[in-house]
């Protein structure tokens, strides 16, 4: 008995252990205030269920409870109050996320007010964060809603080597970009390679002019960000002996060059977040050589790729962005516009997914794209087929589940239907992967956000229902 009690005197010391305050480097001035829709129990019925975990599993149910998935299965019990829907005939897969949007931050209508995606004063901009740009308003939201979009990364544009903070939010209807942003996400730290970067810069007769002169650039600031890291990190606690010759700065740990880290720099800030592991760093990059550059890069100075985004060349590489666990956001088929896209093939995904421990996902950069990302995925399925590469739909989808949520470093909490996940998933009339599959249904924390069938439950943004009836409607008052 005596060991027993220790043994819950132990646990209770643990749990009253509090957890470590965050990095310096990646504290929230504009925390989320997301709060899921309040909603009773949702049993969905006799369904085809792609978990997003590699398994289907025809005429089953999920149960939805407290806003989490609570079970997967066949003939699921569930409390008397729970709405029951009949999804025979129907599929269920988990809510779709987009890896690499833009949407909030180059809104419709695209006019110059609403362009604010690329901070092109300085190739290097770690300092800016997409989530300040953020419209809430954009009527893309609520078009990527009704195509099974529950979670996306709004990411800076791609005109300067280091871009600036990514955001991922809930894809909700919101006043301000707080209330949509995902709890707990860790920021991604936008980058870029190639030219883009050197044909902003170098038109300009400013560096980067080169794709040389873009190694260059990712180096000096990481370089910088080293040397901010080392001085911003806390010496070790121990107290030092003083002596009569030494002054009280030398005696509190400072040096003779005050070596105390200076004043806190927002640029520095996100490269430390981004060496410590703490900022998940995505790179634009089209060709393989590149990609492979951007790899040595980051071992140079410790940080990881989360992801290479667009990556046109990506099935050359394929072996190596598994070993070393890297995801590939890759488009289904474009390619040629212009040279450094111009070899791309149309099973670069169905590639890049092959090898052992891969991590293939379908991305969007498009505010059309972002609604049929399903398709976007079918195309794939059927180039891979022609090859001879035949891909079952409870593996590919995956590519717009599974493997973003890990990309974002949210995958312990959404991107699969596994008990105790958000209760994140879509509703399809048929086979997400037909070109005649629509979403029907969008739950998002267990709550019904989306229903195709009552306009009640398809939500407007404030900008598109203050717009006039007719183009002829009057202005009543204001300024033009």
């Amino acid at each position: 008995m005596a060991g027993f009690g220790l043994a819950l005197l132990a646990g209770a010391v643990q749990a009253a252990t509090p957890a470590p305050a965050p990095s310096r480097y990646t504290q929230d001035p504009y925390p989320s205030t997301y709060k899921p829709l309040a909603g009773g129990p949702v049993l969905l019925q006799h369904a085809t269920v792609l978990t997003g975990t590699g398994q289907r599993l025809d005429n089953a149910d999920v149960l939805l409870r407290d806003g989490k998935v609570v079970a997967v299965g066949t003939a699921l019990d569930a409390p008397s109050d729970a709405t029951r829907v009949d999804a025979t005939g129907k599929w269920v897969t988990p809510g779709i996320i987009d890896v690499h949007s833009h949407l909030g931050v180059y809104p419709s209508p695209g006019v110059g007010a609403h362009s604010d995606g690329n901070e092109m004063t300085s190739p290097v901009t770690p300092n800016v964060w997409a989530e300040h740009s953020i419209w809430p308003q954009d009527p893309g939201f609520e078009a990527a809603l009704a195509g099974g979009i529950t979670s996306l990364q709004i990411l800076p544009g791609s005109a300067n080597l280091i871009g600036g903070r990514g955001v991922t939010l809930k894809n909700v209807p919101s006043t301000t970009y707080q209330g949509m942003k995902f709890p707990g996400a860790p920021w991604g730290l936008k980058m870029a390679c190639g030219e883009n970067p050197k044909r902003v810069y170098g038109s300009r007769n400013t560096s980067p002019g080169t794709r040389m002169g873009n190694v260059a650039g990712y180096r000096a600031a990481f370089i910088d960000a080293s040397e901010y890291l080392r001085k911003t990190t806390p010496k070790p606690a121990a107290p030092k002996k003083s002596r009569w010759w030494q002054s009280s700065t030398a005696a509190n740990g400072a040096d003779s060059e005050k070596d105390t880290g200076g004043k806190r720099d927002l640029k520095l800030d996100t490269l430390a977040g981004a060496i410590k592991g703490d900022i998940l760093v995505h790179i634009h990059c089209y060709r393989a050589d590149e990609m492979t550059t951007m790899l040595d890069l980051a071992k140079e100075f410790g940080f990881k790729v989360a992801a290479f985004h667009h990556g046109v060349e990506a099935y050359k590489i394929a072996d190596r962005l598994a070993a070393e666990n890297v995801c590939g956001a890759l488009w289904a088929d474009w390619w040629g516009f212009k040279m450094e896209a111009f070899d791309g093939i149309q099973e670069n995904i169905a590639i890049v997914d092959r090898p052992a421990k891969s991590c293939a996902i379908v991305h969007s950069d498009s505010e059309e794209g972002i609604q049929r990302l399903n398709q976007e995925a079918a195309k794939v399925m059927a180039h891979a087929r022609l090859a001879g590469i035949d891909i079952a739909p409870e593996r590919a989808i995956r590519w717009l589940t599974q493997n973003p949520a890990k990309a974002l470093g949210i995958g312990e909490r959404t991107g699969t239907l596994e008990p105790g996940k958000m209760g994140d998933l879509v509703v399809w009339n048929s086979n997400p992967f037909s070109v005649y599959a629509k979403a029907e249904q969008v739950y998002i924390d267990g709550a019904r956000i989306y229903d195709r069938a009552d306009p009640s439950r398809q939500p407007k943004s404030d900008f598109m229902l203050g717009q006039p009836a007719t183009q002829s409607a009057p202005q009543i008052g204001g300024v033009r």
